[in-house]
């Protein structure tokens, strides 16, 4: 197992390319703007993440360089999920923040367009990222929040080798209102194989991206 280092995450972060089966895990691209306005279709993806609630071509670029922010103050890395045999063809997000990385850890979030969702596009997502994070940059903990009626996303997380810690009450603020949260938990040391992949129809809740 390759050993943690705290100066693996020195800023900047190259965010890589990852080839993930059906999909592929790669940088923003200003061409981008048709996944943001896409997007904006869906009112909860702007509610847990920075995507626009309502859509302009200079909102969408804004929130595109907030990607590249993100790696170039060493905050964590965002990626495109992207069909693998159209890599411009965006389909969602999927996200690794450091901000507790000095602690062993990290949290994921992902996210897809509506009109790509039941089509196993999250699980393969999520494992790759989940590869990277384990071996390349081997961090001992990975988290990531769902809403307890995102019962798409716990099942999305759950074949990724992730499992139900527990219950925070009251975890994330949104709209005015505190909601609770379930905390799903994989460790590098007790890693398995991924245990198979199904429709998606959710978002994990992806904090400040």
């Amino acid at each position: 197992m390759k050993p943690f280092d705290l100066l693996t995450f020195e800023a900047p972060l190259n965010v890589p390319e990852l080839a993930c089966g059906p999909v592929v895990l790669r940088p923003f691209r200003p061409s981008d703007l048709h996944l943001v306005r896409e997007a904006t279709a869906d009112p909860y993806i702007a509610t847990i993440t920075s995507v626009p609630a309502v859509y302009s071509d200079d909102e969408g670029r804004a929130y595109i360089e907030r990607q590249h922010d993100r790696a170039r103050d060493g905050h964590g890395y965002s990626f495109v999920i992207a069909d693998s045999a159209e890599p411009d063809h965006a389909l969602g997000s999927v996200g690794l923040w450091l901000r507790e990385i000095e602690s062993g850890r990290a949290s994921v979030g992902y996210w897809l367009v509506p009109s790509v969702r039941g089509n196993h596009v999250a699980t393969q997502a999520l494992l790759g990222l989940v590869d990277f994070a384990f071996d390349v940059l081997a961090i001992p903990r990975l988290q990531l929040f769902v809403e307890p009626w995102n019962t798409a996303s716990a099942r999305t997380a759950e074949r990724a080798g992730f499992t139900r810690e527990g219950l925070l009450r009251g975890w994330e603020r949104i709209h005015g209102q505190q909601h609770d949260a379930y905390a799903y938990v994989l460790l590098h040391e007790d890693r398995n194989g991924p245990t198979g992949s199904e429709s998606v129809s959710g978002s994990a809740m992806e904090s400040a991206s």
